[in-house]
């Protein structure tokens, strides 16, 4: 668990990046064997972009950074659960495991909402442990969002 917080932290300060832009303070990170490949914040609103969340940035970056889109030994991080996009490219993008730290009741898609990256349709799954630094997490995207009101 020591390693996943650790790793989490990363991603919480790539959502700070988001926060300071304006965005809604989501980060992510893809990790292969220990080392960070990906990284993403939320930049829909900047990029003028719906698919540019933290997560799907962060998994262009990694699959860049290794030249194929088969991320197989990878881990995705992110701050919130990943909606039905997101969870969607996880495992389009063979992901093995999916980390997330705050819970999403409206777009959550990897438990909450739905399941898809366990969804036994499918001809991929990933695991998926949520809860990691979840308050800490949860904490940013209120204050986020408290401020706009």
């Amino acid at each position: 668990m020591k390693e996943h917080e650790a790793f989490m932290r990363i991603a919480i300060e790539e959502a700070r990046k988001g926060y300071s832009q304006g965005e809604v303070p989501v980060g992510a990170v893809v990790v292969i064997e220990g080392s960070v490949k990906g990284r993403g914040h939320n930049r829909r609103d900047n990029l003028k972009d719906p698919t540019a969340h933290a997560e799907i940035t962060a998994l262009r970056e990694a699959a860049e950074h290794l030249g194929s889109w088969r991320l197989e030994d990878a881990t995705l991080y992110s701050t919130l659960e990943p909606c039905p996009m997101c969870a969607a490219a996880a495992v389009l993008s063979r992901v093995g495991r999916i980390v997330f730290g705050a819970e999403d009741l409206r777009w959550g898609a990897c438990g909450t909402l739905y399941d898809i990256p366990r969804d036994s349709r499918l001809n991929h799954r990933c695991e998926v442990t949520g809860g990691v630094l979840a308050e800490e997490c949860a904490k940013m995207l209120r204050e986020f969002f408290l401020a706009l009101r």
